[in-house]
């Protein structure tokens, strides 16, 4: 359904550290960077046939982090949502909410972690089991 997803950052070598080494864990590559026409730097990772980037705000003001919004990440195990956590907290992410781990849900069991990335983005990682 979604082609890519884009967040905006204040600080986007601090960005580039932290998602390069939080989205290595999911195994994709490190950051295309990219200077837009306008001197915005934005980093492109690619994995799986979709996009997450990130950008300096085009419109000059600062980025901002939408209430009510999360950013999942598909998992391959609950070892993977558990190092996705660890990862991000290590690289200047916050653990939010629950601890990582198991839920239960409408929708079957599921392990989840959240965290927000040094910008203010909620993220989270998701394994559902077959």
């Amino acid at each position: 359904m979604f082609s890519h997803v884009m967040v905006g950052s204040n600080d986007i070598e601090r960005s580039k550290r932290f998602y390069d080494a939080v989205l290595g864990v999911l195994g994709a590559g490190g950051a295309m960077e990219n200077r837009n026409a306008a001197g915005q730097m934005r980093l492109f990772y690619r994995h799986g046939g979709a996009s997450f980037c990130v950008t300096e705000p085009i419109d000059g003001e600062p980025a901002t982090v939408a209430n009510g919004a999360t950013l999942g990440f598909k998992c391959d195990s609950p070892e993977q949502v558990q190092q996705f956590h660890d990862v991000a907290v290590a690289h200047g992410g916050l653990s939010i909410e629950d601890p990582p781990g198991l839920r239960h849900g409408a929708i079957g069991p599921m392990h989840l972690a959240y965290v927000r990335d040094p910008d203010g983005h909620k993220l989270c990682a998701l394994y559902r089991p077959k």
